[in-house]
């Protein structure tokens, strides 16, 4: 059926797009993965501290992410009806934006670690040990900010404009660099010092400066208008700019909202006792972001064919695009939901340094949430293509303000006021997703969505 599926060369397309952005996001996650195995040998309490460490940083990574999707819309758009000059400036939004969120970064880091990591570990019978590693972690993370930005900006603008190939090969040899010094600093091999959870992040830092300066070096060698400068960035047109920020705080507040969300009730899972449930559940999200690795895919790969055809005013053609989209989506997501359920296996050779609970509880988590991968998989179709028009809207009141008023007051009754361990607690709060797919669909009917933006300056 013509108005359900699209031909063989629009899913070619959309795969080419969608395939290295995932391998690019595997690679990343496969070093997470590495990661976790190698802290994970220094016990429960170690691993606990750079989970929670994580959590605090992973803050940041989200609302970095939501800057660049932001921005992205207009780099999409712009790049459709072939507009370098505010192609730029929208790149150039993203940086203005990202360096005021470095500072906050900073002071987290610095600042205030040992209050922020405490606030995530209440009522663990464990705390005092598990801050005292996470302070040691964030502190050498601080100096991962700024090359960060880098990494982010340069990326998802590479991937707004089709050019998906080269994120990938950067972070091919970026992963190398950074288990290259795992290997090394961790545990002290070939003469270099044991640092253990220190040298994690030594590594982490390292490999981050040096996939910044390989994306700028990309960049230059090409004379790609995607590079900025001081400039660019102090030169971006007013009107423009407001127009950006208008539409880029929904999408901010709402990744805001869920990182928050998801912070406090790790939090809560992590009150439900003592370093097992954090390890255990810090390790089943590291093996989960392997198959997660889908999210990306199918949001580069709605985003630019949905944005490029509404940036060319093709409004009938994204409309079309838009159901071709979701039900080869529909398919895909089955052969990610078996795959993902197999990664449940790896979890005793990957994490047999744990505790046996703590590897009982990541089997759980790990098996349970690829379950879940059909209804987040379409939910991730439907934020982009919302985006893709620059309705921000949608995911701030369907997703934001249900995770504040309904998911976030669920998990809290649970925790506090039931027996439900972390596992029940996270499986049972994410039913709730499947509702907001349901009030998407009739939200995207609306076509508030099928806009061309570079028209409305």
């Amino acid at each position: 059926n013509r108005k359900l599926f699209g031909d063989k060369e629009f899913y070619k397309y959309a795969l080419l797009l969608a395939l290295p952005v995932m391998g690019q996001n595997l690679v990343e996650n496969l070093v997470n993965l590495i990661d976790n195995f190698m802290v994970s040998g220094l016990g429960d309490i170690k691993m606990s501290g750079t989970s929670v460490a994580g959590q605090v940083i992973f803050v940041f990574m989200v609302l970095l992410n939501a800057i660049c999707m932001s921005g992205g819309i207009f780099v999409t758009q712009f790049f459709g009806a072939g507009d370098r000059k505010r192609m730029k400036q929208a790149i150039g939004f993203k940086a203005a934006i990202a360096l005021m969120m470095y500072v906050i970064y900073l002071m987290v880091c610095l600042v205030f670690p040992r209050q922020v990591l405490g606030l995530m570990v209440v009522g663990n019978t464990q705390a005092d040990l598990i801050i005292a590693q996470g302070v040691r972690y964030m502190r050498v993370m601080s100096l991962m900010g700024l090359p960060m930005i880098i990494c982010y900006i340069s990326s998802s603008s590479l991937k707004e404009t089709g050019r998906v190939k080269e994120p990938l090969y950067v972070s091919l040899l970026a992963a190398f660099v950074n288990m290259v010094f795992n290997y090394l600093l961790i545990y002290g091999n070939f003469g270099f010092p044991r640092l253990e959870v220190v040298g994690a992040a030594i590594a982490t830092v390292i490999a981050r400066s040096v996939e910044a300066c390989l994306f700028i070096y990309l960049l230059k060698k090409s004379d790609s208008p995607l590079l900025i400068g001081i400039s660019d960035i102090l030169g971006i047109d007013r009107k423009l700019f407001v127009q950006m920020f208008k539409r880029s705080m929904a999408i901010v507040m709402s990744e805001m909202i869920w990182a928050l969300t998801e912070t406090v009730t790790t939090a809560l899972y992590n009150g439900k006792g003592g370093a097992d449930v954090v390890s255990g559940m810090s390790a089943s999200f590291t093996i989960a972001n392997l198959y997660f690795t889908a999210f990306g895919g199918v949001n580069v790969a709605t985003s630019v064919i949905i944005g490029k055809l509404l940036g060319q005013g093709k409004l009938d053609d994204a409309r079309e695009k838009k159901n071709w989209l979701f039900s080869g989506v529909l398919v895909f997501s089955v052969v990610v939901t078996l795959i993902a359920m197999s990664t449940s296996l790896l979890v005793p050779f990957i994490y047999s340094n744990l505790s046996i609970s703590a590897q009982a509880i990541c089997e759980r988590m790990v098996f349970y949430m690829a379950l879940f991968m059909p209804a987040w998989i379409i939910m991730n179709v439907q934020f982009a293509i919302a985006r893709a028009g620059g309705d921000t809207t949608m995911n701030f009141v369907i997703d934001g303000l249900g995770n504040v008023f309904v998911m976030l007051p669920l998990v809290i009754y649970l925790a506090l006021f039931t027996p439900t361990g972390p596992v029940g607690i996270y499986i049972i709060s994410k039913f709730v997703d499947v509702a907001k797919i349901v009030i998407f669909y009739f939200w995207l009917k609306k076509e508030t969505w099928l806009v061309n933006l570079t028209v409305q300056q």
